[in-house]
C-alpha cells in the first residue's frame, strides 16, 4: 500500500507533467519513424537517430521520476520516520528503496533437553501433599513419577506451561531416564556424557533436567569427562514440580535456556535459583528455598534478574583439544575426619575391601589428629602402601589448603596424599574416579576449572 501511494503521488506532481511530456513526444516520433521506414526503407541514418532520441528521452525520465521518488522519500509528511537520502540518479533503485522493509530473522538455536528425572518431573499427586505448614512431600512418596512418560508427551507438557520456551530455541526432548537423582551414579553419568557427545555436533546447547540432590555429582562428573566439549551444558530442576502453582521450575527453565542460548558460554553449569554456576564449583546448600545452590570457592558466571548479567572474566578459557572419557572407577569414598574417631577401628582395611581412592575431610587448612590414640597418621600410612590414591580435602566451605602449616598435616603429605587446590568434595570424589581409570591425569592439575 505505501508503495502505491507514493507511486500516485509521484505521477501527479510537475515534474511527473514532464516526464509524461516528454514520453508523449518520443512516442509521436517513434511513430512517425515507423511510418516514414515504409514509405522509405533504405533510411536507415534517419531511423538510427529516433531511435537514439527514443532513448535519450527514457534516459530523461528515468531521472526525472528518480528525482520525484527522492523527494516523497524524504518528505517528512509522507513518510514520517524515514531518514532522508540524496535523490539517486537511477529510478529503478530508488523505488527498490521505498519497498517495505524485509526483516531478516536470524534461525533460532537448537538446543537439545535431555531428561533424567528429579522433582520438576514428579505427579505431584501422587507425591506431595498441603497442610498448615505448606506444601511438602508425603512420608514415603519421593521419587514418585509418570513410569510412561515419553519424549514427545513430554515436550508438550514443557511448552503448555513454559510456552516462551519456544522463543529462544528449536526444542527436542530426550528422556533418559526418570529417576530421583539419589539413584544417579557413575554409570549414568557415562550414559549421560556418551549421549552428548554423540549430539554435539547436531545441537547449538544443551539442557539436562536433573534431580537436586546429585546435581552437583552429575555437572561435576560432566565437566570432567567432556572437557574441551565447548558447548554449554547446563542443568537445572526445580524444588517444586512443574504443575505445581508456585513452581520454580517454570522459570529455572527460562533462565537455563536463555543462558544457554543467549551468552559465551562453553561448559557444563548449574543454573537454578537465579544464578548460573560453574557445574564443578557448585554444592547443594539448602534444601527450602529456591536458590538451592551455592558456589563458595568461585564466582558466579552470571546473575539473572532484569537481564542477564555475565562475569564474562569468570567464565572458563578453553585450552588444548577435545578429548571425551568415558570410563570411571566408582571405588571411591568420602570420609570427614570426627574427633576422637579412631580410623582403624571405624573403617579398618578399606583397600582390602575394593576401595581405591579416599577423600579425606580434614579440619580447617588440612589439619588432623596426631596422636597414637586416634591413628590417622598410621592408618594413612598403612592404606597408601597399599596403593590407596587419597585426596585431601577441608570440611571448611571456604579457605585454601595448607596442610604444611601444622605437623600432621606435613606428614600426611610426605605420605603422597594429594593436597589442593581446594575442590569441593562432590567435584573431588568425580575427578578421583576419573583419575583412578585414567592414571596419566594427575589429580592436582586442572582440566575443566576445578581447581
Amino acid at each position: 500500500m505505501k508503495s502505491t501511494s507514493v507511486f500516485r503521488a509521484a505521477t501527479s506532481s510537475p515534474a511527473a507533467s514532464e516526464y509524461n511530456g516528454v514520453v508523449k513526444r518520443s512516442r509521436k516520433k517513434k511513430n512517425k519513424s515507423a511510418a516514414e521506414h515504409q514509405e522509405a526503407p533504405g533510411s536507415i541514418r534517419r531511423s538510427g537517430e529516433l531511435a537514439a532520441a527514443v532513448e535519450q528521452a527514457e534516459s530523461v525520465a528515468e531521472r526525472v521520476e528518480g528525482r520525484e521518488l527522492g523527494k516523497q522519500a524524504s518528505s517528512p509528511e509522507e513518510t514520517p520516520g524515514r531518514k532522508h537520502h540524496e535523490p539517486s540518479s537511477n529510478g529503478v533503485a530508488r523505488a527498490k528503496r521505498l519497498s517495505p522493509l524485509i526483516t531478516v530473522t536470524k534461525p533460532l538455536p537448537k538446543v537439545l533437553i535431555l531428561h533424567t528425572g528429579g522433582t520438576l518431573g514428579m505427579d505431584p499427586d501422587l507425591s506431595f501433599e498441603k497442610d498448615r505448614q505448606g506444601v511438602h512431600l508425603r512420608e514415603g512418596t519421593g521419587g514418585t513419577y509418570k513410569k510412561s512418560l515419553q519424549p514427545r508427551g513430554l515436550l508438550a507438557d514443557l511448552l503448555s506451561v513454559v510456552p516462551e520456551l519456544q522463543h529462544f530455541a528449536n526444542l527436542d526432548v530426550r528422556v533418559v531416564f526418570n529417576k530421583d537423582s539419589c539413584r544417579v551414579g557413575p554409570e549414568d553419568w557415562v550414559r549421560l556424557a556418551k549421549i552428548l557427545h554423540q549430539q554435539r555436533n547436531n545441537f547449538s546447547a544443551f539442557i539436562v533436567v536433573h534431580g537436586t540432590d546429585t546435581m552437583a555429582y552429575t555437572a561435576s562428573a560432566l565437566s570432567l569427562m567432556l572437557a574441551g566439549f565447548r558447548k554449554p551444558i547446563v542443568l537445572t530442576g526445580s524444588q517444586l514440580p512443574l504443575s505445581m502453582p508456585r513452581s520454580d521450575a517454570r522459570q529455572n527453565l527460562i533462565d537455563s535456556i536463555s543462558c544457554a542460548t543467549s551468552g559465551p558460554l562453553g561448559e557444563v553449569c548449574i543454573c537454578f535459583g537465579g544464578v548460573l554456576l560453574r557445574g564443578n564449583r557448585a554444592q547443594k546448600t539448602n534444601a527450602s528455598v529456591y536458590r538451592a545452590f551455592s558456589s563458595t570457592t568461585y564466582p558466579h558466571l552470571a546473575s539473572l534478574g532484569l537481564e542477564v548479567e555475565w562475569d564474562n572474566k569468570a567464565l572458563l578459557k578453553h585450552e588444548g583439544v577435545y578429548r571425551p572419557r568415558f570410563e570411571l572407577n566408582p571405588n571411591v569414598i568420602r570420609i570427614p575426619i570426627v574427633p576422637g574417631c579412631d580410623p582403624r577401628l571405624a573403617y579398618g582395611d578399606l583397600y582390602a575391601r575394593g576401595v581405591r581412592g579416599l577423600i579425606l575431610e580434614a579440619f580447617g587448612v588440612g589439619n588432623m589428629p596426631d596422636t597414637p590414640r586416634h591413628g590417622w597418621l598410621p592408618w594413612l600410612r598403612q592404606q597408601r602402601k597399599k596403593g590407596m590414591q587419597v585426596y585431601l580435602s577441608t570440611q571448611c566451605d571456604i579457605g585454601y589448603l595448607h596442610p604444611e602449616l601444622y605437623r600432621s598435616g606435613s606428614i600426611a603429605v610426605a605420605l603422597g596424599v594429594e593436597a589442593g587446590p581446594q575442590m569441593t568434595p562432590e567435584c573431588a570424589c568425580c575427578k578421583m574416579m576419573l583419575c583412578l581409570a585414567y592414571p596419566d591425569i594427575p589429580l592436582g592439575q586442572p582440566i575443566a576449572g576445578e581447581l
